[in-house]
């Protein structure tokens, strides 16, 4: 299923997700939260090992560079990271 969003101005509907990186010296992991108007990334995380703590500190680096109260939405896929 397609899903479209769009959002009237910034900072009013965020989209967060996870992937991973090939290095010279293996993958990382990096989760990020993009703006979904302006389609800039607001917050961003990068390590070795994936868990839990790597989304939730893109989204505190997002929540601390935003410091409006506008009625933000944050979406994710709702993988096991984010649960």
């Amino acid at each position: 299923m397609q899903r479209n969003f769009s959002a009237e101005v910034t900072n009013k509907l965020w989209v967060a997700d996870l992937t991973f990186v090939s290095t010279w010296r293996g993958f990382v992991y990096v989760a990020f939260i993009v703006d979904v108007f302006s389609r800039y990334i607001v917050g961003w995380k990068v390590d070795s090992s994936l868990h839990a703590e790597i989304a939730l500190a893109a989204l505190e680096q997002a929540i601390y560079a935003d410091s409006t109260d506008n009625g933000l939405i944050h979406h994710s896929d709702r993988g096991m990271q984010y649960l």
